[in-house]
């Protein structure tokens, strides 16, 4: 079943169904309140030898959380670093731990708290992939990550807008990350210092993994179903893919054999191959239907930091 994203959600502005639903927002708020409560009275990892760093978002989907994650395993392994990935058991998250897999160890359970327990016994840091409004645990450094482009919609909680927290919430984290396709962000940092003048900030952008080649004579028909499918697209446009035909599914959207006969009759009829992401080509290969990976292509992209050096230092200080 397809559930996607109100598009309203991502208006400048809040519209008529945004102030319709404002009521509702008080679930969040209370989450939120009890969140905290919950972190002053429940005892934590305060005792654990292992350091924590949580990788996670205040918008919902599609800011880049798992990217980021493996770009920060890297820089560990870099200092010779001994880390691991922890991603809470969520069914309809597997895509994203098989992911994580293919780049490094992953321990996964239904709380994070039991998977940190594991992780203390044998290694030096543990990247939460999500997490932050987790109030069992102190996670030693805390990050947000933002799309540029959508960045935090229309500003509201959910349900009236695509928020878990409210944009002054970073007062209390350690650094932003800003993934994108290398677009203008004066103004977001602008609007991120006013509530936290002390915050770091990170750019990001994505870019084909090195050594994928492709012909850009050859006509793509592209697919993706994550948390912000323009973004594949706008990656494989500025890398000189030829794109003939673009198609969007909603993110964790788990594909039939209709859908992807779909996918295949159009690149035939335009004389296409057909391209989608790490993260969907995984669902297709967990599937028992052969046909449904067949002829499909798997881009492999990496997020490349700008002035990546500042953040191995800053890593290292806080670690």
């Amino acid at each position: 079943m397809r559930i996607n994203k109100p598009k309203f959600w991502d208006y400048k502005r809040p519209n008529f169904f945004s102030f319709l639903l404002l009521p509702f927002t008080i679930i969040i708020k209370l989450n939120i309140f009890f969140q905290t409560i919950k972190k002053i009275l429940k005892k934590n990892n305060s005792n654990h030898k292992i350091k924590t760093i949580c990788v996670g978002n205040i918008y919902v989907g599609g800011t880049g959380k798992t990217p980021s994650s493996i770009k920060i395993y890297q820089i560990l392994n870099q200092l010779n670093l001994n880390s691991v990935f922890i991603k809470k058991n969520y069914p309809k998250t597997i895509d994203e731990l098989k992911l994580l897999e293919n780049y490094g160890k992953v321990i996964s359970n239904s709380k994070r708290m039991n998977s940190l327990n594991i992780a203390n016994k044998e290694y030096d840091v543990a990247i939460f992939d999500d997490g932050l409004q987790d109030a069992s645990i102190n996670y030693d450094l805390k990050i947000v990550c933002f799309n540029i482009n959508n960045f935090v919609g229309n500003g509201f909680l959910i349900p009236a807008g695509p928020l878990r927290e409210k944009l002054n919430s970073i007062k209390k984290y350690d650094a932003i990350f800003l993934n994108g396709n290398s677009e203008n962000s004066d103004e977001i940092k602008s609007k991120i210092k006013r509530y936290n003048k002390d915050i770091s900030i990170f750019e990001s952008s994505y870019s084909l993994l090195k050594g994928e080649n492709f012909d850009n004579k050859i006509n793509y028909v592209a697919f993706a179903g994550i948390g912000i499918p323009l973004n594949f697209y706008k990656t494989l446009i500025k890398d000189n893919i030829n794109v003939v035909k673009f198609l969007e599914f909603p993110d964790h959207y788990i594909y039939t054999e209709d859908d992807i006969k779909n996918i295949k009759d159009i690149a035939k009829s335009l004389n296409a191959k057909i391209i989608t992401t790490e993260k969907d080509f995984s669902r297709l290969e967990n599937s028992k239907n052969v046909f449904l990976k067949e002829n499909i292509q798997c881009i492999k992209m990496e997020l490349k930091i700008k002035n990546e050096s500042d953040l191995v230092n800053f890593i290292k200080k806080k670690l």
